[in-house]
């Protein structure tokens, strides 16, 4: 379960420098919704709001969520200097504790990692309930540890495979089918400047 330490540890994290994230919107994201019809959205952990103003951007409504308040705040910024924040909720939730209302056309999930306790699969399952008929749940995990570490011990996060995300959801095959599982490379560049490959882990699934 997540605890108040979780909501200060992000605090800090946020707080400790003028911009964590690149401001771009994740690539996994953009080449699963490009093609997509713009609709309603629920953005899940979306920092400092890349995604959200992506998907905005392209005529989409959004729900964004997180749960540092200095991010919401520093996208919230963004939003109106990009001209989206009308088409942009930004909302405050420790998604183990409370979770936004209402059905989304595109439920986006990306890289929901944790130092803390995180219950994913409760996560995950809420975000199937808020896929309404005919929509899409992304998930988008780090398949494997940062290529720069040299030990998987050196990293804190445990790293599940797509099937078992899956698997544990427990979603009903008369109302869920997969449209994509993959487990693609992405072009990174380490802490020391050099070129590297990480591992991504895409999950999409369709409500029929």
């Amino acid at each position: 379960m997540s605890t108040p330490d979780a909501k200060q540890h992000w605090e800090e994290r946020y707080g400790s420098q003028d911009r964590i994230w690149s401001g771009r919107a994740n690539v996994r994201l953009v080449e699963v919704a490009s093609g997509l019809e713009p609709g309603t959205a629920l953005d899940l952990g979306s920092g400092e709001g890349g995604d959200a103003m992506w998907l905005a951007e392209r005529g989409w409504r959004v729900v964004a969520v997180d749960i540092a308040e200095t991010a919401l705040r520093r996208a919230a910024e963004d939003a109106a200097a990009r001209g989206v924040a009308d088409r942009i909720d930004f909302q405050q939730h420790d998604l183990s504790e409370s979770f936004p209302d209402g059905e989304f056309d595109l439920v986006n999930a990306q890289f929901l990692h944790s130092t803390f306790p995180l219950d994913r699969t409760a996560i995950f399952s809420a975000a199937a309930r808020a896929v309404r008929p005919g929509g899409l749940l992304l998930i988008v995990d780090h398949g494997t540890p940062p290529p720069w570490l040299s030990e998987l011990h050196d990293h804190h996060h445990t790293f599940t495979p797509p099937d078992e995300v899956v698997a544990a959801l427990d979603l009903p095959e008369s109302e869920w089918e997969p449209a994509e599982i993959r487990s693609p490379m992405r072009d990174v560049t380490t802490p020391d400047g050099e070129s590297a490959q990480w591992a991504d882990n895409v999950i999409l699934l369709r409500r029929r």
